[in-house]
């Protein structure tokens, strides 16, 4: 596990930085395959609106394992792709699979985005699967990053629908809870109207938000699929009682068998493709 106090960080965003270098980031590290093949299904969208020329110079934000900073990588031929993350753990792991797969233009940093210094107009391209959603002040990162986009570059982001379009979000929460009534949460970057406003005001312009909806894959079957999901989402139960711990898990696993396909475990889900562009 890495050492907080090697990474500066907005204060804004120490929670984050504690949980994505600590325990979090370890499960994510853990399970990268999984997470990576959960949302496997949204890539050719995603890249095919990021457009990556070859001499293209990416940034990747929250890149996690890095699975989308290889991706970018092979697309920018003769140009390079920056994977950025607050977890050491994943980056460590991103790193190693880029020497494992020889993917040689491509480089990994624990920096956090909204307040590193990358060097201005540096960029032509900045994307984010799933890992813009998590800023303390998204304005101040979001302005962060237009400073690092050249005239002319372009930013594209997967976020979340709201959690009503989400049946995976929304299962998943309502079963964990046990009974227990399920807390409102407000996915960031999920109202499009909101997410115009803020990128407008951090220096894109032509913001455009494009509804995506993909099945998304939890499990090769049942049992699978129901020890990813406790791994992850398990420690909801712990102050619950054996018997109680345990109806939800069966819980799960009956909702997890009316979602077996001959592919596997899947669930609905719902995204925004943002596309944006620096002026």
């Amino acid at each position: 596990m890495s050492e907080t106090t090697a990474v500066r960080v907005d204060p804004s965003n120490e929670r984050m930085l504690k949980a994505w270098n600590g325990d979090e980031g370890a499960l994510w590290a853990k399970r990268a395959q999984r997470f990576n093949d959960g949302v496997a299904a949204y890539r050719d969208v995603f890249f095919s609106a990021a457009d990556i020329q070859a001499g293209d110079r990416v940034l990747d934000v929250g890149c996690g394992a890095g699975q989308t900073t290889r991706d970018a990588a092979q697309f920018a031929t003769e140009g390079s792709a920056l994977g950025v993350d607050l977890s050491g753990e994943m980056l460590g792991l991103a790193r190693r699979l880029a020497d494992e797969e020889r993917v040689p233009n491509v480089s990994f940093e624990q920096v956090d985005a909204q307040v590193h210094a990358f060097p201005e107009a540096g960029l032509d391209v900045v994307i984010s699967r799933h890992g813009s959603m998590f800023f303390g002040s998204p304005l101040a990162a979001f302005s962060n990053l237009a400073r690092a986009t050249r005239p002319g570059g372009r930013l594209v982001l997967l976020t979340w629908q709201p959690l009503r379009l989400n049946e995976w979000i929304t299962t998943f929460r309502t079963i964990f809870a046990a009974g227990r009534e399920v807390p409102s949460v407000n996915l960031a970057l999920s109202d499009p109207a909101e997410t115009e406003g803020l990128l407008t005001s951090a220096g894109y312009a032509d913001v455009r938000c494009t509804a995506v909806n993909k099945p998304m894959y939890f499990g090769q079957d049942v049992e699978d699929a129901a020890d990813f999901i406790v791994e992850q989402h398990g420690g909801r139960l712990s102050d619950l009682d054996d018997a109680t711990r345990a109806k939800a898990v069966e819980t799960l696993r009956a909702d997890l068998a009316e979602h077996q396909t001959d592919r596997g475990v899947f669930y609905g889900s719902a995204a925004w493709l943002v596309e944006a562009r620096r002026p």
